[in-house]
């Protein structure tokens, strides 16, 4: 796709245009990088068919690029495009058409092109129990010779978990809060960093309370080295402590466990975030409740947990009625191209 020529300048400087776009909006830098190219490739198939206008694009156009592409082969393996390729470009062609709307370049309707069947993968979750046991591991026991202020690190690893498991917050929300953005007379956290740029207010509970007190007040400032350090998470150097340190702290309280089925899984900050909201679906919690609670800006990336708890109870997932321009997107789409924003 990169050795793809686009001739119309017009087309050059509107893919240009939607990759800053997308760099603006604070998508990952994958996709910044990677829509463009299957931009380019429709643009390059539009020029294929006498198009080299923006304002000659239309509906029509984007179906039968998207026929094209279930027939076209794939070089390295000499069959066709896989589902997952597929729903790739797919993505790319829908975010373009809201670039060209939102940007007031083109207004088009809906595509309505349906999402291919790709249930190659699923989403890792824990059970209730699992948590548990992960919150009951954090419990040092006797402190090894040489352990370092075992009963902070224990207060540290259970606010880690209220963090991500409790409050559902993504990676990079949790290492970007501060001591300022935890309320505990009003219960709620304040996510300043969210996905997009986009801020929002997450409730807990008492037990959460509970365990962030006691990090905040009990233990924190013993490994306090700056007064004025005001990350909430900091590292044994006093300093904000980094993502990769935190997934290291999960992993050892995974292997501290005695549970032969939870040491087999894959527990990953990102999988206390999908525990969460399953247990939140499982309890009754309206789906979009549960996507405000998680910052989805549509319905269409918190409707896969549906998907997650109907399978396990071997049912049929019930349609979910909402308004547009909420669209209901099955749950492969969310696995092949929404796994930055969950």
């Amino acid at each position: 796709m990169k050795q793809l020529v686009v001739e119309s300048e017009g087309f050059r400087y509107v893919e240009q245009s939607f990759r800053e776009w997308l760099d603006i909006l604070g998508y990952a830098p994958r996709t910044v990088y990677k829509l463009p190219l299957h931009v380019r490739e429709f643009l390059h198939y539009l020029e294929s068919v006498g198009t080299t206008q923006v304002q000659q694009i239309d509906v029509q156009h984007f179906h039968d690029h998207f026929a094209h592409l279930r027939e076209r082969t794939n070089t390295r393996t000499g069959g066709g495009l896989s589902n997952g390729s597929l729903n790739k470009h797919l993505q790319a062609l829908y975010k373009f058409t809201e670039y060209l709307r939102e940007s007031g370049r083109l207004v088009l309707p809906h595509l309505k092109i349906e999402w291919e069947s790709d249930d190659t993968r699923h989403i890792e979750h824990l059970s209730q129990e699992e948590i548990h046991e992960l919150y009951r591991v954090t419990d040092p026991g006797t402190p090894a010779p040489g352990a370092w202020q075992p009963e902070a690190i224990a207060a540290r690893d259970r606010a880690i978990l209220t963090v991500f498991y409790g409050c559902g917050l993504r990676r990079n929300e949790g290492y970007h809060l501060d001591l300022g953005d935890i309320n505990l007379d009003k219960q709620v956290l304040h996510v300043r960093k969210g996905k997009n740029y986009k801020e929002r207010l997450v409730p807990f509970n008492k037990s959460a309370s509970a365990h962030l007190q006691s990090w905040i007040y009990d233990h924190r400032p013993a490994m306090l080295k700056a007064p004025r350090e005001e990350a909430l998470f900091i590292s044994q150097k006093g300093t904000r402590m980094d993502t990769q340190t935190m997934a290291l702290r999960l992993k050892i309280l995974q292997q501290r466990s005695d549970n032969i089925e939870l040491q087999a899984k894959n527990v990953r900050l990102h999988v206390l975030r999908h525990s969460i909201a399953t247990h939140l679906l499982q309890n009754g919690m309206d789906l979009e409740k549960i996507g405000r609670f998680l910052g989805h800006t549509s319905l269409e990336s918190t409707q896969v947990y549906t998907h997650l708890v109907a399978a396990e109870k071997n049912e049929e997932p019930e349609p979910i009625m909402k308004p547009e321009p909420y669209k209901k997107i099955p749950r492969r789409q969310y696995l092949q191209l929404h796994e930055d924003e969950l």
